[in-house]
């Protein structure tokens, strides 16, 4: 249903059916997520339509896109996987083998995932994206575990991670980098693996604790809002953190209420628009092969929004 067909503030059930006339990808967590409804042959259906079939269309004769595994920025092989996973892609043999290619030829020197083969210093940003979307696709569990290691190697005494820690000794973890690496830790656990999961768990919990003690978005010292740019819902977000995507996660692993939720919850429904859905935030600056464009409502942010306040319903 075209969204110029309404006019003035939709009900629950009008969102719901112009998100279930969105894009496949948008019409399969629609249904599972808000209706409750996990449709088998919904979610092969984006594999034959919508922005899903489009970007698998746009891979190269290596398998991967753009001109290596990390450039240009955002049409490379890792955020474009990183899209197709939160789209909800199902395991594809060739993604899989396409993973277990990368891990085998870009391992960092001082261990990790690195950017680009043969590099000294891997990133754990990369790393827990690479984690989360590779153990959703297939990566093997020998390779899994090596980033794992090193990822577990680098928690910082807060609970948290920093980008920065192996590069300039950052001291404090950041929000930026502790939610991919929560994501990754949780994908490896749904995954099945054995190897270390208890000890995941363990740094995947005080990971989340970490973004707890700062409320989402908020100095754990003054209570001052910490940057502007985590209350902006821009999709897909790729590394970058803010709060809906936080609570998104908390939402994924199962986690339930804390009081300290609160204040991002309001920002979420702070921003909805007068017609009940969420407002299409600016891209990135980059190269990208996002499907949505503004201005107007955005189907993924109220797609998130939505399921997020389901759970977690403001007091």
């Amino acid at each position: 249903m075209a969204r110029e067909a309404y006019k003035g503030r939709m009900d629950q059930g009008d969102i719901i059916k112009w998100l279930m006339a969105g894009d496949p990808a948008i019409a399969y967590q629609t249904s599972r997520d808000l209706l409750g409804e996990d449709r088998f042959k919904m979610r092969h259906a984006m594999l034959k339509g919508g922005q899903v079939e489009r970007l698998l269309a746009l891979r190269g004769t290596d398998g991967g896109w753009g001109d290596g595994y990390y450039r240009p920025r955002w049409a490379c092989t890792h955020y474009i996987l990183l899209e197709l996973k939160e789209m909800g892609l199902v395991a594809l043999p060739e993604i899989a083998a396409l993973l277990n290619q990368v891990a085998c030829t870009h391992m960092a020197g001082e261990g990790g995932l690195g950017h680009a083969p043969g590099v000294a210093k891997a990133d754990v940003c990369i790393n827990g994206m690479f984690l989360n979307f590779g153990c959703a696709f297939g990566l093997e569990e020998t390779h899994a575990a090596e980033v794992l290691d090193w990822l577990l190697s680098q928690q910082m005494f807060d609970g948290g991670w920093n980008c920065r820690k192996n590069r300039s000794g950052a001291v404090h973890s950041s929000l930026h980098s502790t939610l991919s690496i929560v994501e990754g830790l949780h994908e490896y656990i749904c995954a099945g693996h054995s190897y270390r999961v208890a000890e995941a768990r363990a740094a995947a919990e005080a990971g989340r604790e970490f973004i707890l003690q700062h409320r989402f978005y908020r100095s754990d010292r003054t209570g001052r809002i910490i940057k502007s740019e985590f209350l902006r819902f821009p999709y897909p977000p790729r590394w970058r953190y803010n709060v809906l995507r936080a609570l998104d996660h908390f939402r994924n692993a199962g986690c339930a209420y804390d009081p300290r939720m609160k204040d991002a919850l309001d920002v979420i429904a702070s921003k909805r628009r007068a017609d009940g859905r969420w407002p299409i935030y600016a891209s990135q600056k980059g190269d990208t092969l996002g499907p949505e464009k503004g201005p107007g409502p955005s189907y993924w942010v109220t797609l998130l929004a939505l399921r997020v306040l389901k759970i977690y319903p403001r007091a």
